[in-house]
């Protein structure tokens, strides 16, 4: 692991639904943070389904661990799995998390994993979780934890209505929320609804829809490593940038 610089900030990728590119935003900005950004960084998977890791040709080694870390009957250190990229760690998840609400609710222990990414943060300056689309008890820890939300959204007319709906979960869950910084996702300028929808969100960063981006899938490599001259990979590196430039801002 990489030793913090005492300047530590965890970022929260999340959305009400799936399907709208938040694994891939987190693999993929965990690579901007730690080649790009040269910071120690943790990628933790905190969705059942487990994509984070696989995009990054990993897998949980010890079955069925994962919620133990909230439970504190596993060190979380334990579980890191070190990627192909120096700097980048993965914690991955297993099934054993889809029981995490309720073991949460169980433990009482409202900010469990604002804790636990504290004493991370002392190994990763930078920590990106990868965050499954629920409301309940994890989503308010989520944001109790993060220093910044991203949330993804895919082009449309309904896109600010889904991001207002995702601010007021995120505001019923803590006094003083995080920024929230909405993105466009897939975006497709040559379909009238993916243009009309930035028009109306003038001001947020978006991904472009490309093909290179589901190869990273097959091969197994975040975007800046497999094509690192993509619109695709400039554009991920310019929103890790524009997050660097909050967290800043923040005194993170």
């Amino acid at each position: 692991m990489t030793a913090g610089n005492g300047n530590g900030a965890t970022i929260a990728v999340y959305s009400v639904k799936g399907g709208v590119g938040k694994t891939t935003f987190a693999a993929n900005l965990a690579w901007c943070s730690a080649v790009q950004g040269g910071r120690g960084t943790l990628l933790w998977d905190l969705d059942a389904a487990g994509g984070s890791a696989f995009l990054y040709g990993l897998e949980p080694q010890k079955a069925q661990l994962a919620e133990e870390v909230f439970a504190r009957e596993q060190p979380a250190t334990r579980l890191i799995q070190k990627t192909a990229y120096p700097g980048l760690d993965v914690l991955p998840a297993d099934e054993s998390i889809r029981a995490l609400d309720a073991q949460l609710a169980r433990i009482g222990k409202r900010k469990r994993l604002a804790k636990l990414t504290e004493e991370l943060s002392a190994d990763y300056p930078r920590i990106i979780l990868d965050c499954p689309p629920v409301m309940n008890e994890l989503s308010a820890q989520i944001v109790r934890a993060a220093d910044l939300v991203i949330v993804p959204l895919p082009p449309s007319p309904l896109s600010a209505r889904a991001f207002d709906l995702v601010v007021r979960e995120i505001s019923g869950n803590t006094k003083r929320h995080p920024p929230i910084l909405p993105v466009l996702s897939m975006l497709d300028l040559r379909r009238a609804l993916h243009k009309q929808a930035q028009e109306a969100n003038p001001n947020w960063p978006s991904i472009p829809y490309a093909s290179v981006v589901e190869q990273s899938a097959v091969h197994r490599q975040p975007v800046g490593a497999l094509a690192p001259q993509s619109p695709a990979a400039q554009a991920f590196g310019r929103l890790w940038a524009a997050i660097e430039k909050k967290l800043d801002q923040r005194g993170g």
